[in-house]
């Protein structure tokens, strides 16, 4: 993985922001979890990962009480957490119940217009979904999984070997040589769009490790510092994106496999492309990350900074 695109709700000091309280001690309470079920808000998504949503393409999410009755209640649903009201959130698959919507929308474009809270717990549901389709069986003995604690834990029915939720780290970093800033693409990507540079960390590596690997393999340059800054999940399947600010040695990119080209951007580049997303240019130059995304956090932030820097 190279670049990131447009995660969802994350990022910084903003730790408790667009999060439900996950409630860990009710998912062991299949009696609490009835009892909230009825007012619940209950997030459905389909086979593919699409949230249901209406015809504004807003979120379309039911009741617990407007759930057919079946194999959609809530002992097949998973159970997100409590909303600062005491108000309990579940997701369920769409296909257990009959409540249907106008509309099916990928969670990608859902994030730029949705609220922050609904966006991170269709995230948040969407990654268990997907790892849950995943694990229907053991991968100590091959017997069929079975899942408790609410929707958390996968428990094989033969070995009873346990099984939890998968997040897998990886780092997504700014890297400047001091003047400009060092971004990519990947081909399939709309044209002229230009992110920061990412990587799955591997087993044994530090995450400062994991910069500089990824930085090198990906671009050929060489980095000799960096600094933690925020993280975003990003649930497709189950990453979580762990943002870098780096220092780099001047070299020149050479773009790796993943990458169709690679290269060093000035401020007066990055402030250009700005305005062509604003609608100030018309010209045919680079494009940056989505809005929502922690990679155009990363390059706001150093911006900002180099931007800084001239008016001293």
């Amino acid at each position: 993985m190279s670049a990131a695109g447009a995660p969802f709700a994350f990022v910084g000091a903003q730790a408790s922001a667009g999060a439900l309280d996950r409630a860990d001690h009710l998912r062991d309470d299949p009696a609490a979890l009835t009892a909230l079920w009825p007012q619940a808000r209950v997030l459905l998504l389909d086979d593919a990962g699409h949230a249901l949503a209406s015809a504004d393409r807003g979120p379309a999410i039911p009741t617990g009480t407007q759930i057919s009755e079946g194999p959609g209640g809530v002992g097949a649903a998973i159970f997100l957490g409590l909303q600062d009201d005491g108000r309990a959130w579940f997701a369920l698959d769409a296909a257990l119940t009959a409540f249907d919507a106008p509309q099916r929308i990928d969670l990608r474009s859902a994030a730029a217009h949705w609220p922050a809270l609904e966006a991170a717990a269709f995230a948040q549901a969407r990654a268990l979904q997907h790892w849950r389709s995943r694990q229907r069986h053991c991968g100590v003995c091959g017997g069929e999984v079975l899942f408790v604690r609410a929707g958390w834990l996968g428990r094989c029915s033969a070995c009873s070997a346990e099984h939890y939720p998968r997040t897998d780290p990886a780092v997504i970093v700014a890297v400047s040589d001091g003047e400009r800033l060092l971004l990519g693409r990947q081909r399939s990507w709309p044209a002229r769009r230009y992110s920061v540079i990412a990587g799955f960390v591997e087993p044994g590596e530090s995450l400062e490790q994991t910069v500089a690997r990824e930085v090198l393999e990906e671009t050929g340059v060489r980095v000799h510092a960096c600094r933690y800054q925020a993280s975003q999940p990003w649930p497709f399947p189950g990453a979580l994106m762990l943002g870098f600010m780096a220092d780099a040695h001047a070299d020149e990119p050479q773009a790796g496999e993943e990458l169709e080209e690679a290269r060093w951007f000035t401020v007066d580049e990055l402030l250009a492309a700005k305005a062509r997303e604003a609608g100030e240019r018309d010209d045919e130059g680079p494009l940056l990350s989505a809005s929502i995304s922690i990679a155009r956090w990363l390059i706001e932030q150093w911006l900002a900074a180099a931007v800084a820097a001239r008016l001293r």
